[in-house]
């Protein structure tokens, strides 16, 4: 057995001293965090050492690998003591990273291919996290069977969290990732989402079935497949299939035109990176606002938030607009040799920043009335007129997407942060078109 393995299999017997807080109380589980970090503090050297150490700790003679494991361990389980974070969260986040990465690294022992170590992590970090919740339940009274679907979604929304920032991040960085995930699942347990087994696993099935789609038609890296994942969960399972079908289509069919004509794209320099596979920034600029509004929507109808939930609907589909109009504009408008600066209408190079062209800015236009098709076609909430504010809101974004890349993309902002402020212009757009028809209508 190589020693990630070994190293893996005592962070991942450690974490099962978690269970100390549900069995004995906080007190004693706080004791046991002492020792731990005790321990961590006083070893130094020797074989003990070896390990536990990550490279960076050989410089100073110092776990602090473990010991910074350890203190965001004691955070969540502060939070699970004097705040309202749930017990069995605090436990299921524990033992997620730590048995996710014993899982990956027993894979690494056969294969070093990342998407197969991607889903030995998750499928070991959720199985942890639905054990280590089930049993918490148990210990402190609650019905298990009661909350094994919940349990299930928590277990694998923060496996593939956690597998997407250790995708991101460095491997020593695992107390980020148990912070983060802790907090997603405390906020995803207070939503209190009502959802069934079956509904639970039919959502689980369609959106690992279509990320690894995304990755086998390389429309999406190993990052971008995961926050893909992740956000096509929380979307089914706080919103509902209707605008899973909406945030769908701007996977599909974005992903999709960034084939169109790539050789010539490549030809005149602005095709994207990796062969048009997406990566998690890409994703998360083009669906952070739509993630937020599922969000909001959600707290709203669990009365967290005085807004309408319909609101969170139209900032969904607008935002949602906004980037199939900005990716297809892009796309099919950047094989033209004649785009125009939007700000002054001067030619300029194909791939220049804020440049347009008449072709894409049509597609751009298709592309936000798809989205309000879908919308209309699914919510009964978006008449013809409702439609009609989602393509306004499309067309906003798409523009204002254009006039930040001719003014400030490349100094104040990049290529994502673009992306987000175009999104969240084209959310704000449809929510002021829908307050404003509202009270003046």
């Amino acid at each position: 057995m190589t020693t990630p393995v070994r190293r893996a299999g005592v962070f991942a017997a450690l974490c099962t001293l978690s269970l100390a807080v549900p069995l004995f109380g906080p007190r004693v589980g706080a004791a046991v965090a002492g020792v731990v970090l005790l321990g961590a503090y006083v070893i130094t050297d020797g074989p003990l050492f070896d390990l536990l150490a990550y490279p960076g700790d050989y410089e100073d003679s110092r776990l602090y690998g473990l010991i910074t494991f350890v203190l965001s361990g004691v955070a969540l389980g502060l939070m699970a003591t004097a705040a309202s974070m749930p017990v069995a969260v605090f436990v299921g986040t524990i033992l997620l990273v730590g048995f996710g990465n014993l899982g990956e690294q027993l894979v690494k022992l056969r294969t070093d291919r990342t998407v197969v170590c991607v889903v030995g992590f998750a499928l070991s970090a959720t199985a942890a996290a639905i054990v280590g919740q089930l049993v918490t339940h148990s210990l402190v009274g609650d019905a298990v069977g009661s909350a094994l679907p919940i349990v299930v979604f928590l277990a694998a929304s923060g496996a593939f969290l956690a597998a997407l920032l250790r995708d991101v991040l460095l491997r020593s960085d695992d107390p980020i990732v148990v912070l983060s995930v802790g907090l997603l699942l405390w906020l995803l347990a207070e939503l209190e989402p009502t959802i069934g087994t079956t509904e639970v696993a039919i959502a689980l099935a369609i959106t690992v079935a279509l990320g690894f789609a995304s990755y086998a038609l390389e429309t999406a890296s190993v990052a971008g497949m995961l926050t893909g994942v992740l956000l096509a969960l929380l979307t089914i399972v706080l919103g509902g299939y209707g605008w899973f079908a909406v945030l769908i289509s701007f996977f599909a069919i974005g992903g999709l035109s960034t084939k169109f004509r790539y050789d010539r794209k490549a030809e005149l320099g602005v095709a994207e990176d990796n062969n048009g596979a997406r990566g998690s920034g890409n994703v998360l600029g083009n669906a952070a606002v739509a993630l937020v509004a599922v969000l909001g929507y959600a707290a709203s109808d669990a009365g967290f938030l005085p807004r309408d939930p319909e609101l969170f609907l139209f900032a969904f589909a607008g935002s949602i607009a906004t980037a199939m109009s900005d990716t297809l504009s892009s796309e099919i408008g950047s094989v033209f040799e004649t785009p125009r600066l939007i700000t002054t209408l001067e030619p300029v190079d194909p791939g220049t920043d804020g440049g347009v062209t008449w072709q894409g800015e049509l597609a751009g236009i298709a592309g936000a009335t798809i989205v309000a098709a879908i919308a209309y076609g699914l919510f009964p909430e978006v008449r013809t007129g409702g439609a009609a504010i989602i393509v306004a809101a499309g067309v906003v974004g798409m523009t204002v997407d254009s006039l930040l890349g001719a003014t400030l993309e490349g100094t104040v902002l990049g290529n994502q942060g673009v992306n987000f402020l175009a999104t969240l212009s084209g959310a704000i757009a449809s929510a002021l078109l829908v307050l404003s028809f509202a009270m003046f209508g």
